[in-house]
């Protein structure tokens, strides 16, 4: 297939590139800058400049598609609501190219909704509807267009998409805690954290891809909730500091903007994603790759 690929510089779109092309697929990956772009030719793939606000180079790209990967957001939180407003914006703009082509269109989402007690499954549907809601309500979205015409599929990532090279939240919470000299958790640290390896996310949007069906929702996730404050802990061993609890009310002055995320309880399954896609995660744990050194921060 000839697939979009937004974010496919990113870092679970640089790995879902590298799945792509190695599985026979071509790739056109939007790129919004000339390091991106080269980065692309160089693995093999065709670069295709633009940017999420671009909603015409997001339809020409689309429409010249055999589908369309969308991972692409933009993580501004000084502005969360308007970088909700703009992928809502886009999605749409892409899933009228689409449709009426029964097409493939995977939007990346998260597992962050709030919407079920206990482990969040894949039967469970977001309760973010509309532009002005968390991600712009792009799940449902998407979801919506499965009876016109397109085989959308919504791909959950676990909070921690993790391995070397990782700058994401649990990136953070590490250089966090080496400037705190300890390692935070919030409350009792009984909170949850979904896990995935960047390699395992990748096959499984891979096998979505070829595999989804309309309207599902597929979940990357590899372990399904580990506790806050034995994240801190794995953290805090890695940097021979020691894990300490931090009070709710002082979470946002100990871990700034992070804080809302961390406290978040976000366990979820991927029993359905598995059986459906054939899917089995290989990749290290979360607190592997954490002792292996893939935080290892400058000295």
């Amino acid at each position: 297939m000839r697939v979009f690929v937004t974010g496919a510089s990113g870092w679970i779109g640089s790995a879902v590139t590298d799945e792509l092309l190695a599985h026979g697929h071509k790739v056109v990956g939007l790129a919004r800058s000339d390091q991106a772009a080269a980065a692309l030719e160089a693995k093999g793939a065709t670069a295709h400049r633009g940017s999420l606000d671009d909603l015409d180079s997001l339809a020409s790209a689309a429409a010249t598609a055999d589908g369309v990967i969308h991972l692409a957001f933009k993580h501004d939180f000084s502005d969360y609501a308007g970088a909700g407003r703009s992928e809502h914006a886009a999605v749409q703009r892409m899933l009228d190219t689409l449709e009426d082509s029964d097409r493939p269109f995977l939007v990346a989402s998260g597992l962050a909704s709030g919407a079920a007690k206990g482990p969040l499954t894949e039967d469970d549907a977001s309760p973010f509807h509309g532009a002005d809601s968390m991600r712009g309500g792009s799940e449902n979205l998407a979801l919506s267009y499965a009876g016109r015409g397109v085989r959308p599929v919504a791909l959950r990532f676990s909070p921690t998409v993790h391995g070397a090279g990782d700058h994401g939240f649990t990136a953070v919470l590490t250089k966090i805690a080496k400037e705190r000299g300890a390692a935070g958790y919030i409350g009792d640290g009984s909170t949850r954290w979904a896990a995935v390896h960047r390699s395992d996310a990748a096959r499984m949007v891979r096998l979505a891809l070829e595999k989804a069906p309309a309207g599902s929702r597929m979940h990357a996730v590899a372990e399904s909730g580990l506790p806050s404050r034995d994240i801190a802990a794995a953290i805090g061993d890695h940097l021979g500091l020691p894990a300490v609890s931090v009070a709710p009310e002082d979470a946002e002055a100990h871990f700034g903007w992070i804080g809302r995320f961390f406290g978040m309880d976000v366990a979820a399954s991927s029993a359905h994603t598995k059986e459906l896609l054939g899917w089995t995660p290989t990749g290290p744990t979360l607190f592997e790759d954490i002792a292996a050194g893939a935080y290892a921060l400058p000295q």
